[in-house]
Parts: C-alpha cells; sequence; structure tokens
C-alpha cells in the first residue's frame, strides 16, 4: 500500500481517529473494553517496558491506568496478528491538531513474539498512511533511553527532533515524519 497521491490539508473531511486498518500480516481495530484480558496478557511481560520510563506497566494497576487512558483519547487501537487473530499489542493516535496538521503516533507496544521489524513497520505504515490523508506532519514521543522504540522510528525514517518536557515533567525524545518523506520513502519499503 503506497500514500494517497489525493492529499486534503484543507481540514474538509474531520480527521477518523479510529478506522479498521488491514494490512497484509496486522489488523488494527478500534480499542474496546472486552480487549483488557487478552491485551494485558500481551503486556504483563516486563521485558516489554524494561527501557520505557514507566517500567512497571506491566503491572495490573499501572496498566488499568493505560488503558483506561487508552480508551478515553478515542484513538487507540488493538493490533491482531492476521495469521491467527491474535491480540499481539496497541498503539494509538493522539492530539490531533488540525491547525498545525500535525498528529501523534505513540503509545505503542508489540508482544515480544512479534518484535523485530515486519509488525511495527505494518502497524506504523497503516497508521501513517491513514494519518497523511489528514495532516502534513506526526510526530512521535519515546523515553529518551529506550533504545529499542528509538531504532524502530529511525528504521522507518522518522527524523530525530530533540528532547522535550513531557506531561510528567520527564524527558521526551521527540522524534517526526513528515508527509513528504513518507511518500519518498514509502515506496521503497522502508515502511
Amino acid at each position: 500500500m503506497t500514500p494517497s497521491a489525493e492529499v486534503d490539508y484543507s481540514g474538509g473531511v474531520p480527521f477518523d481517529l479510529q478506522p479498521v486498518l488491514t494490512g497484509d500480516i496486522l489488523e488494527l481495530r478500534p480499542l474496546c473494553e472486552e480487549d483488557f484480558p487478552t491485551l494485558y496478557a500481551v503486556a504483563s511481560d516486563p521485558l516489554i517496558w524494561e527501557q520505557h520510563p514507566e517500567p512497571d506497566r506491566c503491572t495490573e494497576p499501572v496498566f488499568t491506568k493505560f488503558f483506561r487512558g487508552a480508551m478515553d483519547s478515542g484513538g487507540a487501537f488493538v493490533a491482531l496478528d492476521r495469521n491467527d487473530g491474535r491480540v499481539i499489542g496497541s498503539s494509538r493516535f493522539a492530539g490531533y491538531d488540525e491547525a498545525n496538521s500535525e498528529i501523534e503516533i505513540g503509545w505503542t507496544f508489540l508482544a515480544r513474539s512479534h518484535w523485530g521489524g515486519a509488525y511495527n513497520r505494518e502497524m506504523k505504515r497503516l497508521m501513517l498512511t491513514h494519518a497523511f490523508r489528514f495532516v502534513r506532519r506526526v510526530v512521535f514521543r519515546v523515553g529518551p533511553h529506550n533504545r529499542r522504540s528509538r531504532r524502530a522510528l529511525e528504521k522507518i525514517g522518522a527524523s530525530y527532533i530533540g528532547l522535550e518536557t513531557d506531561p510528567r515533567g520527564g524527558q521526551a525524545a521527540l522524534f517526526e515524519i513528515t508527509h513528504d518523506v513518507f511518500t519518498g520513502i514509502a515506496g521503497t519499503g522502508s515502511v
């Protein structure tokens, strides 16, 4: 799938924060309350969170708060492996800024069985392709010491912008991909 050649930045069509996005190996669908047990089963692996600013997200009380935030965001997805239908992770859109033609993709995690590039790459490709129908810039914020996430973003063509203070008062590494950059790399298979 390549990004649409027709991009409407005018704001004439509202940004759909939770479409169903289907690729070759995974599907993203809107997160719902019934997903909690299966998503927590994935998220309870402490190695997923070892480089994350909130490494105790593998515990049920902390994950419950994360899940509630995902539900309240109105932009969260559950990721399903298309080979067997299993829940393998989550991601979300947030912070849509129509005036600046920008949205954030984040809060992404995958089961360790699905690490290694193909699933994350397809997830981001699906989300970026959708986002660039509406915006010119997508941003990502990751923990400054989360080498795994930073590498994954670099692999899909995101550029490091710098450090910023996050809402909790900590630091976040800010990355971006613009529509023009994405259009240039989408055909290469990098995303």
